[in-house]
């Protein structure tokens, strides 16, 4: 049984929710851009990190990096993929606003201001977009974007409508909005921003496309052509759902 903070009121203003696989020798550079962070901040911070069943030294890599940093969390889940393991940590959140980070930092952290108060505020959910007016991408392969908006195509005809970029990794929901959305929640896979995103669409929630500066890291664990394929099924699978009646 999994036990639901985001039942009870917040004890932060912000939690960050950093989904990790195998990612021993990633997070030696990004976990200490993301404490630099915290640390300069005026406002309480946590950090969840989810260890999705890695079968690396992830756990022990931030074990190592707790002793120092206390607002790290360290949630370590069976191996089910990343909506699985972003799910878990979402569940976990005691922050007003819950802000989804890839490990790969691709979006630079400091960023993540951009999606807070008074930068930005009246949005239910605020996902980064490397699509829209005033977004730069960085070092991106010519295939991997084509392939991208190809997949976007689909999402805007199939589930998500109008929304130019649902698989950057980085999102903020605001309390209320991830309490309705990630009980919803059925995909464990990559598609589960999809689903996301569509149950908050459907419950008639806000949500802005935030531009963002995106740098390609090419260490990344996606697999272009096999994880665009599993994601179109998950969308038809969204679809499905929404049939049965299980998003409500």
């Amino acid at each position: 049984m999994v036990i639901s903070h985001l039942e009870g009121e917040p004890t932060c203003r912000l939690s960050i929710v950093v989904p990790a696989y195998n990612e021993e020798k990633r997070l030696p550079d990004s976990v200490p851009q993301i404490v630099n962070f915290v640390r300069k901040q005026d406002y309480p911070i946590e950090v969840i990190i989810v260890d999705d069943g890695s079968t690396d030294r992830t756990a022990e890599v931030v074990k190592g990096f707790q002793e120092e940093s206390p607002f790290i969390a360290l949630r370590q889940v069976d191996h089910g993929g990343k909506g699985h393991a972003v799910r878990a940590g979402m569940l976990q959140a005691k922050g007003e606003y819950l802000f989804l980070c890839d490990s790969d930092l691709s979006m630079p952290i400091e960023e993540i201001n951009k999606f807070l108060p008074p930068t930005l505020s009246e949005y239910d959910v605020a996902i980064a977009s490397r699509e829209v007016k005033g977004a730069n991408r960085y070092d991106e392969p010519t295939y991997r974007h084509v392939m991208g908006r190809v997949f976007n195509l689909i999402v805007r005809l199939l589930a998500v409508h109008g929304i130019q970029d649902t698989q950057a990794g980085f999102k903020c929901f605001r309390r209320e909005a991830a309490r309705q959305v990630f009980r919803l929640q059925t995909i464990k896979g990559w598609g589960f921003d999809v689903e996301t995103l569509f149950i908050a669409q459907r419950r008639g929630m806000v949500i802005v496309e935030v531009p963002i500066n995106w740098y390609y890291k090419n260490r990344s664990q996606v697999k272009p052509i096999q994880d665009t394929y599993n994601m179109f099924l998950e969308v038809l699978k969204v679809r499905f759902n929404a049939w049965q009646g299980r998003y409500g």
